[in-house]
């Protein structure tokens, strides 16, 4: 409870009963109330609004609303000019406000408007002047401005320590979205998953605007939607890469930040969700009444039909509602005690994100919202996995992370989702949020130790190379337990928080200054290294460099056991100019640079990601199903891992505390555990990797029996261009020269 100081601040202008304001204060005019309809009773199941033929063959809407501390429930019904009706909700089911009422067709919109008490020092909120969205809106219409009506409290009080607390009576409904009526009528029997198996993955990070935006190949209608990412155009390209799956930054219904509004921006990223059934309806070509969810469904069918999953970026870990002096959109609204942590003092949230809030996740009603949601979108909507971002939120119990968390549990043993991609973001920014490593089996998680560990590999500011042995191998150490698997480590060097991988060789300082934040944003730890000029440069041997450096991070993370993760644009030199937190930049910086593929330098570093997927897919010893045992196995001691100094030698453990820049793996192709599908031996080629981060060249000697007795050389990263293989042969033992700052990847011959 906050201090009596604070409460007699307030006590002045409350008026009594359930803390109403007085009008005066807040200068509102009451209109006329809106006419009421009658509701029928309907059913508590299922939640959120579904059309159907209701009692004697009429056709009608069911509206179901978990509100479980509220005293009333409005149902708020808006016709085509914006009039307003509303209609009492009377039945209540087990905290499930609910009711039928004919003649509300598909396309309709509507909100809810939640009476209760207004005493924020003990956590209610209610303010029945809000219009709330529905949570299991099906699809929103209109924009989220944040004016000050939309506030649950008076925004501009002149104490602002308590304006939380003052009740605004001012009327929401012009300023918010509303909620749309869909019919839920596709049929999914022409659609065919790709089932990919999490062992044979390539995972493309896209954002459906960015990627689409500037594509010369997609009619210009369709450029920032669904339908533009499902266009031909932009299908070719990610089956030319030879991806096999895009994980799409948020798509469910979010809102912009008040600072990002304040400043002519928006967030761009969409980590801010206010609806977790709805797809973005800013991303829709088709219309914002419904239409938004039949072109992603049509969208996730191009993909599916073209051999690519499609993952959701999601975040269930906070709302667009942020804290005490956030908008009241929706669940604040519905039962702030019942869907948000909070302090101790009630009146402040337990803010685990970074973003104000965190939703209470131990509330059977919020677990229930989340998992609801995740099987509308994997039965309904098409959609093959997720990302969790923050996902640690999600795991904790009452405070602390928890692995046999009430989340987890409930996805460990549900039949639809426990078959899905998952894929934690294993941390997030509350005391002990670090869990890299720590999800339970069925989970695959974002390795931000590959990222960091490859990135510094290849600006040589490693002590020695034993952790780039972990990573480049499956990080044994993080995921050989509990029946985990290499395919619980998402490898990535970047993601889209952080520098472009051109920036990385670019920009050793952030340059966030389109932020309008002074360059405060952003991480300051971003383990870059420019090749000698900050920016860009006309210095052709710095630009040669930094194409080089390009080619090695691709190589070394498409060579690396786990699942590769790359960026979109990343394959083609995309820049964003050295800002490393474009969250709002829904612009050029951000955009996919489609021109890029015209340059020939470009253009090589494009063939070569692509060359090095296809050499992926063909190569099971590249995809590891299970973790290197390191052993011998037949009795010419040929292990199925091995690791060589540039002497041609197994490392010993002295030479892999030894300060190193050159590291050799051998990767045997005969020795590669589990059978095919007809159960006979998996067999294929051997390989050889030699990774050498040292600015000057090296000799290597390369091995000789029983690892091999000739090799070819597969990929050559110093040079700039390469055919479909360079084909040279060294024989086994000979001195070769590794030159400084590249990759050679060779296979064993014969």
């Amino acid at each position: 409870m906050s201090s009596a100081a604070e409460q007699e601040a307030v006590a002045g202008h409350q008026a009594t009963g359930n803390g109403r304001q007085a009008a005066a204060a807040n200068g509102v005019r009451r209109p006329a109330p809106p006419p009421m309809v009658s509701a029928w009773p309907g059913a508590a199941t299922p939640l959120g609004a579904r059309f159907r033929v209701g009692p004697d063959g009429v056709a009608g809407t069911n509206f179901a609303l978990w509100a479980g501390g509220a005293e009333g429930v409005e149902l708020c019904l808006f016709d085509e000019a914006g009039k307003e009706s509303r209609a009492r909700l009377t039945e209540l089911t087990h905290e499930i406000w609910h009711g039928f009422v004919p003649g509300v067709l598909p396309g309709r919109r509507y909100g809810y408007r939640v009476h209760g008490r207004w005493d924020p020092w003990t956590g209610a909120r209610w303010n029945p002047a809000k219009l709330l969205l529905d949570p299991y809106a099906r699809a929103v219409d209109g924009d989220f401005g944040l004016p000050p009506e939309v506030y649950g409290h008076v925004r501009d009080w002149p104490q602002q320590h308590v304006a939380d607390t003052v009740r605004d009576d001012r009327d929401s409904a012009p300023y918010v979205p509303k909620g749309v009526v869909v019919h839920d009528d596709d049929d999914w029997s022409d659609d065919r998953r790709p089932k990919t198996p999490w062992a044979d993955s390539v995972i493309y990070e896209l954002h459906v605007k960015g990627f689409t935006a500037l594509h010369p190949g997609i009619p210009e209608e369709l450029r920032g939607t669904y339908a533009g990412l499902a266009h031909p155009a932009a299908i070719e390209h990610l089956v030319r890469l030879g991806v096999t799956a895009v994980e799409l930054l948020p798509v469910h219904q979010f809102a912009h930040e008040d600072h990002l509004l304040r400043r002519g921006l928006g967030n761009y990223w969409g980590y801010n969700s206010i609806g977790y059934f709805a797809p973005h309806a800013a991303y829709a070509a088709s219309g914002t009444r419904g239409e938004q969810v039949g072109e992603f469904k049509r969208m996730v069918r191009a993909l599916h039909a073209a051999g690519i999953e499609v993952i959701l970026d999601v975040v269930y870990n906070h709302t667009a509602e942020a804290g005490e002096l956030g908008p009241t959109l929706s669940l604040k609204g519905i039962d702030n005690r019942g869907y948000y942590r909070l302090q101790n003092d009630p009146r402040r949230y337990a803010d685990y994100t970074g973003c104000g809030n965190t939703l209470h996740v131990v509330q059977p009603q919020v677990l229930r919202l989340i998992t609801d949601s995740l099987r509308y979108w994997v039965t309904e909507m098409g959609v093959d996995g997720f990302r969790f971002d923050l996902a640690a939120a999600l795991a904790r119990s009452m405070h602390d992370v928890d692995m046999l968390s009430p989340f987890l549990a409930v996805i460990a043993q549900d039949p639809v989702l426990r078959r899905v991609k998952l894929i934690a973001e294993p941390w997030d920014v509350g005391s002990g949020g670090y869990q890299v490593g720590a999800f339970p089996p069925l989970w695959t998680e974002w390795n931000d130790r590959y990222r960091d560990a490859v990135r510094d590999f290849w600006r040589h500011a490693l002590p020695d190379v034993r952790e780039m042995g972990y990573r480049l191998s499956g990080s044994s150490d993080l995921y050989a337990w509990g029946g985990r698997r290499p395919y619980a480590s998402v490898n990535f060097v970047t993601a889209h928080d952080g520098f472009t991988l051109r920036d990385l060789v670019s920009y050793e300082r952030k340059h966030n200054e389109a932020n309008g934040e002074g360059n405060r944003d952003g991480t300051n730890d971003n383990r870059a290294w420019n090749c000698g000029a900050e920016g860009e440069t006309e210095d052709e041997g710095v630009r040669a460099l930094r194409r080089r450096q390009l080619r090695n991070l691709l190589t070394t993370l498409l060579l690396s056991t786990g699942v590769p993760m790359l960026v979109a644009g990343d394959e083609l030199g995309r820049t964003q100019r050295g800002n490393n937190n474009a969250y709002c930049q829904d612009n050029e910086i951000s955009w996919v640079d489609w021109g890029l593929l015209e340059d020939p330098g470009w253009h090589a570093l494009f063939e070569l990601t692509s060359r090095l997927i296809a050499l992926r897919h063909r190569h099971p010893v590249l995809r590891r199903r299970a973790f290197f045992s390191g052993r011998a196995q037949t009795a010419d001691g040929l292990r199925d891992l091995a690791w060589f100094t540039s002497r041609g030698t197994e490392m010993t453990e002295q030479d892999w505390y030894a300060p190193a820049a050159t590291l050799g793996m051998y990767l045997s192709g005969r020795d590669i555990p589990g059978r095919d599908e007809r159960g006979a031996q998996i067999l294929d080629d051997s390989f050889l990797a030699v990774l050498h981060a040292g600015e000057g060249p090296v000799s290597f000697e390369l091995p000789g029996p029983p690892w091999a007795e000739r090799y070819e050389v597969v990929v050559d990263t110093s040079l700039e261009e390469q055919g479909e293989a360079p084909g040279v042969e060294h024989r086994a033992g000979a001195e070769i020269t590794m030159p400084g700052r590249a990759v050679l990847l060779l296979r064993v011959a014969g």
